[in-house]
């Protein structure tokens, strides 16, 4: 059966890749996307969204827009990343957007979609900051034990990107974070230290050229810009995809191998405000709910990724 899913994003180029990949992949059933301020703005990360379902045909898809920013921190967006738009993009012209947005909250959404599905059949896959999840979790307690798991794109045990020591999604909204690691529902850390690890290659850029289709092209456009701003940004010669690890993880999970261990977020620390903490001190107790992401399977990743564009005409 097709993992049910619900997508939480903040478009962006490696969120964009992300939608691909679950519109792609029949392992996937994609029930809804909602968006949260992140990378940009909600305004613009919502439109950002609408664009690439548009491109994936997935005119059936309800889309919700969420939180406009953090629980209690001011908003913070990462332009310097992903540009003005949240998904500037080179050589491709985006299409003016034929999905609309649906009225209500995403929160809401997402509540009363769990709530109407039995329990243990809808995976939460948020891939930016965490405060619509939080949100939800808060208003209707009862989705911890009705949510199958919580498949996240954050953190890192051994990287950070924003800070020294904290990865975006969850230095933008740390309360958040802690809230949605501290619940009872089986969570796994798909980090910087596994991210890292997926790399548009120039090799893998041409892949997606040699489709020869709108959705190949498309990838090809966001990799363009951003290889360039990761490189001015981070250093980087080739940009890493975060977001689609979470939704390759779930079509197979030999993909990113996982280790469990506890896991927290650090609200307080001067230097470490938003740090993801992982215990690997002993074997984790039977009892333990959280895993992380350790290894990629560079080739198998992009072969579903890419599989999964080519089915988008």
């Amino acid at each position: 059966m097709a993992r049910k899913i619900i997508l939480d994003c903040d478009p962006g180029h490696d969120d964009a890749v992300a939608i691909l990949l679950a519109a792609g992949s029949p392992e996937i059933d994609l029930l809804g996307i909602t968006t949260v301020g992140g990378n940009q703005t909600l305004a613009k990360v919502t439109n950002n969204a609408r664009q690439v379902m548009t491109i994936a045909g997935l005119i059936d898809v309800p889309l919700h827009a969420g939180c406009a920013r953090p629980l209690v921190r001011r908003a913070e967006v990462a332009a310097d990343v992903h540009g003005e738009s949240g998904m500037e993009i080179h050589g491709f012209e985006l299409p003016a957007p034929s999905v609309a947005v649906e009225p209500g909250h995403a929160v809401d959404y997402i509540i009363d979609t769990v709530m109407a599905h039995e329990p243990g059949e809808i995976t939460l896959v948020p891939t930016g900051p965490l405060t619509n999840i939080a949100m939800a979790v808060r208003k209707e307690p009862r989705i911890a034990e009705r949510v199958r798991e919580v498949v996240l794109m954050g953190g890192g045990y051994h990287e950070g990107n924003k800070t020294a020591t904290a990865e975006f999604n969850i230095a933008t909204d740390p309360e958040a974070a802690h809230i949605v690691f501290n619940e009872a529902w089986p969570l796994v850390m798909v980090g910087l230290d596994l991210t890292h690890q997926a790399l548009a290659t120039r090799e893998v850029e041409q892949r997606f050229a040699a489709l020869g289709t709108r959705a190949g092209d498309f990838v090809v456009g966001l990799c363009g810009f951003f290889r360039e701003a990761y490189r001015e940004a981070q250093g980087f010669d080739d940009p890493p995809v975060h977001d689609p690890c979470t939704i390759a993880y779930l079509i197979d999970p030999d993909v990113a191998s996982t280790v469990p261990v506890p896991l927290d977020v650090e609200l307080r620390g001067e230097l470490t405000a938003g740090m993801t903490v992982a215990d690997f001190r002993a074997p984790a107790p039977q009892d333990c709910t959280t895993s992380v992401a350790v290894k990629l399977d560079h080739e198998g990743f992009w072969d579903l990724v890419v599989g999964a564009v080519e089915r988008l005409h």
